[in-house]
């Protein structure tokens, strides 16, 4: 059997455009809407697993194929190719601070006809890598109930300045923390020893205060990056679906 048809058996594939831009996306489950984001280079089998389980904690999982080939594998040579893209679409902003990725609009976009078409207190949002950053813009949306941040990669580090920006502009950085001051929590992991992460996690401790959750687990090694998929942590993997769970099924998480 094809990979891709195994890894995402069950899910359901259309197209959605917003923006000036259109994505295929997969779609799957019941309940609360939760955008699942992969990591470079695209949905992988271990993206695709991390999305079964959100499902399974009963949630309507939405989930975009931004770049690279659903279901395949990942290796040296496919994060090559996927990198590439990324670098020169211009939907995403992989070096220029003070600017928010115009994909994140069309994300904003999905998350809300998802809403409304399944109702519930409001979304959740995981971001991945390259993409880790974009669950965070989509908080300018009072939807957003559960946005996490894994290893959030852009703009890439390089330099200082660049390794501490969020990736948004500044009506909606100010936007954010805004919702962080009223109360929207937001969920951060990463390996210590990550250096795409970069100086992130010390703006967002800035930024948002006691509001930004996060979970950092030690470096084993120096290729440690990916904490839900191919350096997998049961541990944070269960904390991301409670804090979805927590925000979203309220009634679900109370004794």
């Amino acid at each position: 059997m094809n990979e891709a048809v195994d890894v995402l058996s069950g899910w359901e594939r259309s197209e959605f455009s917003s923006a000036g831009l259109t994505h295929e996306v997969y779609r799957r489950g019941a309940g609360p809407a939760v955008v699942v984001i992969h990591e470079i280079p695209g949905i992988t089998p271990k993206v695709a697993e991390f999305a079964n389980e959100v499902v399974d904690r009963g949630f309507t999982v939405v989930m975009p194929d931004l770049v690279g080939t659903p279901g395949r594998a990942p290796s040296n040579g496919y994060a090559v190719a996927s990198m590439a893209k990324i670098c020169v679409a211009r939907e995403f902003t992989t070096l220029a601070m003070n600017r928010t990725s115009p994909v994140i609009a069309w994300l904003r976009a999905l998350a809300r006809r998802v809403h409304a078409e399944v109702g519930g207190a409001g979304v959740g949002a995981v971001g991945m890598c390259f993409s880790g950053g974009f669950a965070l813009g989509m908080m300018v949306d009072e939807i957003m109930l559960a946005p996490v941040l894994s290893q959030p990669s852009m703009p890439f580090s390089i330099g200082a300045a660049r390794s501490a920006a969020l990736n948004l502009s500044p009506d909606d950085e100010a936007a954010v923390i805004q919702r962080a001051a009223d109360g929207c929590q937001v969920l951060g992991l990463r390996f210590t020893g990550d250096k795409l992460v970069g100086d992130r996690f010390a703006t967002l401790r800035e930024k948002l205060g006691d509001a930004f959750v996060a979970i950092e687990l030690p470096s084993v090694n120096k290729t440690d990056h990916s904490v839900l998929t191919e350096q997998r942590d049961d541990e944070s993997v269960e904390r991301v679906l409670d804090f979805f769970v927590e925000k979203l099924q309220p009634e679900s998480s109370t004794p």
